[in-house]
């Protein structure tokens, strides 16, 4: 048996790149920075490569000024939801046209059903907790796509909860009410509608789905059979030995390996650009962009 043995390098400086991250959010989803001031904070904190990958919208590459990036490449991206076997999964979309009609009508298609995901959660929630003022949840959205975080940070402001971190434990996390995925687009449609925008289809976050390392074998083997071609072997911060449990998978499936911090918000865990270290091992996806 052949053993495979990783060496890491730091926080995604490889090839000559100093930092790459090719999974971040902007307000247009769920994060918390235009996508301008989003640009502006990787330049400050030393990326070169940057990928603004919000959940099932381009919208924010209509905002940024290209003037603004001054060094730093930008690829294309989108962070789309969907579910495999009855659980959520996400698919980060890179280096895609962003005026491709599948990725145009895809992310069409993933709005409308997020716009009736939220009807739908906050339906429940009312039932739960009392009347939700949907609103309101509007209005902490930016009136742009509503998701759960939304809902949570209205239902601090409600005093339902004393945090958003309760907020998902009781209500909106994994398997609770507010976990709505049916609404999602199947696995294989997600994935045709990136390659054929001329994208690479990378299965987002491995380690966040509540499945046993098979399960998650199985996921990536009907993930390569629809067409994707990708995996972050590094998510935000990771330990040593997660990350070389998924260096190991990723180079036994012929995977190509990506990187990002998955960013929303600066924290003292986190914040753009900031992530554990990069197999050098695996192949980078960014190789020949």
């Amino acid at each position: 048996m052949t053993i495979l043995t990783f060496k890491f390098a730091s926080r995604c400086k490889l090839h000559g790149m100093k930092k790459i991250d090719l999974h971040s959010h902007t307000l247009i989803s769920d994060g918390t920075l235009t996508p301008n001031d989003l640009v502006e904070r990787a330049k400050a904190k030393g990326v070169e490569m940057l990928a603004i990958t919000d959940h099932d919208t381009v919208d924010a590459y209509e905002q940024l000024s290209p003037a603004s990036y001054d060094g730093l490449k930008i690829i294309p991206g989108v962070e789309l939801s969907t579910q495999w076997r009855g659980v959520g999964v996400h698919v980060v979309g890179l280096n895609l046209s962003l005026d491709s009609a599948s990725i145009k009508e895809g992310v069409a298609q993933q709005e409308k059903a997020r716009a009736d995901r939220a009807q739908i959660i906050a339906k429940r929630l009312t039932k739960l907790v009392g009347p939700i003022d949907f609103n309101r949840v509007s209005e902490i959205a930016n009136h742009s796509q509503i998701g759960r975080p939304h809902f949570a940070q209205h239902l601090v402001e409600l005093g339902v909860v004393k945090n958003i971190s309760t907020a998902f434990k009781k209500y909106l996390g994994d398997g609770k009410p507010g976990d709505v995925k049916q609404c999602w687009a199947e696995l294989p449609n997600i994935i045709d509608w990136i390659v054929k925008a001329g994208g690479v289809a990378v299965l987002a976050h491995p380690l966040k789905y509540k499945m046993t390392w098979t399960k998650r074998s199985a996921l990536l083997d009907d993930f390569i059979v629809a067409g994707g071609r990708g995996m972050e072997v590094v998510s935000g911060q990771q330990t040593k030995q997660e990350t070389d449990r998924l260096a190991r998978l990723c180079v036994e499936k012929g995977l190509l390996a990506s990187c990002g911090s998955d960013f929303h918000q600066s924290s003292q865990w986190s914040d753009i650009g900031t992530m554990s270290a990069f197999p050098t091992a695996c192949k980078p996806i960014w190789l020949d962009w």
